[in-house]
């Protein structure tokens, strides 16, 4: 074989390697976002893939077990159950009653695995009340 041919079959080889590992990451990384009301409508190959889903944290669920931290998401009057086995540590603002977003897989009993949590506590973003004086109004009422 001449070393034109040579070159041109060992880049082929590198372009449709490095296209096939594309496909994969792009299909693997995909995550798509349902509500708990969604989930229970879910069919086929919608049931395996990797999604979020949000809710609050119900008050008195969350238990840690056997490395494994389990809680209870609700939204609209609906719930799911939740195991977290992911290997960082649980955000300060997961508690009781926070916002909560999960992201793993629908188990095939209904249950949903996490990989990921993400919270927030809801009473930290709320509004002050009307009239109430905001930092920068302190400063100002200095000088």
């Amino acid at each position: 074989m001449k070393a034109r041919k040579k070159f041109l079959i060992g880049s082929g080889i590198i372009v449709a390697t490095l296209l096939a590992l594309a496909y994969v990451g792009y299909t693997q990384s995909k995550t798509y976002y349902h509500t708990i009301s969604e989930l229970p409508t879910l069919q086929g190959s919608t049931l395996h893939q990797r999604m979020r889903v949000s809710g609050n944290v119900r008050a008195g669920s969350i238990s840690h077990r056997d490395g494994r931290v389990n809680f209870v998401l609700e939204e609209q009057g609906k719930d799911l159950s939740v195991s977290y086995i992911g290997n960082d540590p649980l955000p300060d603002t997961f508690k009781d009653g926070a916002q909560a977003l999960v992201e793993g897989r629908l188990m095939p009993e209904g249950g949903f695995v996490a990989e990921q949590v993400q919270a927030k506590c809801a009473s930290k973003y709320e509004a002050s009340p009307i009239g109430a004086p905001v930092a920068s109004d302190k400063n100002l009422n200095k000088s």
